[in-house]
């Protein structure tokens, strides 16, 4: 199992660079700190392992060549990324339609766990630049001599831990923020701000595609 990891000099610059990446604000961020603050804490975090989750695919699918067939077909690349906006949007709309008593003050209904968890999932999952970053990022750390693939997979699932580790923070603290929020009675203005936060995220990756990958 050891020999799965790189040396240790070059596992701690991948640690190092992991913790950076992870706390870089993306769109699994995005939508946590949104759910967190529309929703509290406790969504937040079902959130966070939702995103885990779809981030864990997300490097799987790299370990095993998504990455290489995203690098050589913008069809497929294009397909994932605006079945990924489209999803944004929608999860923006149905914020923006959803009535004032259906957002909750406290804890939400298992149901509603449930969904939240689905929808990181699907937020984290359907984002191809995950998988081309995973694709990119983790050679740079390999080992010569060793399986790849196992190496990959070890590699991305470290990078998975670190970002729900911040992740987790990121919603702890905007947990904090939504109980003040729902304190003051404005819940009804969070849930449009993150109605329409989730639609410009939607609509400005579409825009930023059309521009190219970066």
């Amino acid at each position: 199992m050891t020999t799965l990891f790189p040396p240790w000099p070059l596992l701690s610059a991948f640690l190092l660079s992991s913790l950076v990446l992870a706390v870089t604000p993306g769109p699994g961020v995005f939508y946590i700190v949104t759910r967190s603050l529309v929703q509290g804490r406790r969504s937040g975090l079902v959130s966070v392992a939702g995103v885990a989750l779809g981030n864990l695919g997300n490097a799987m699918g790299a370990s095993i060549g998504l990455a290489a067939l995203f690098a050589i077909s913008s069809v497929a690349f294009m397909l994932v990324k605006y079945a990924g906006a489209l999803y944004l949007v929608y999860l923006g709309v149905q914020m923006l339609r959803a009535p004032q008593e259906r957002i909750p003050a406290a804890a939400p209904a298992p149901a509603s766990l449930a969904r939240l968890f689905r929808d990181g999932f699907l937020v984290a999952l359907l984002n191809p630049k995950t998988t081309l970053f995973f694709g990119a990022f983790l050679p740079q750390f390999l080992s010569a001599g060793t399986p790849p693939v196992g190496q990959t997979m070890v590699l991305g699932s470290l990078f998975v831990i670190i970002a729900a580790i911040t992740d987790s923070a990121y919603a702890v603290a905007a947990g904090a923020l939504a109980s003040i929020a729902n304190a003051r009675g404005v819940r009804r203005v969070g849930r449009c701000l993150g109605g329409a936060a989730f639609i410009g995220l939607g609509v400005f990756t579409v825009l930023a595609g059309s521009r190219g990958t970066q």
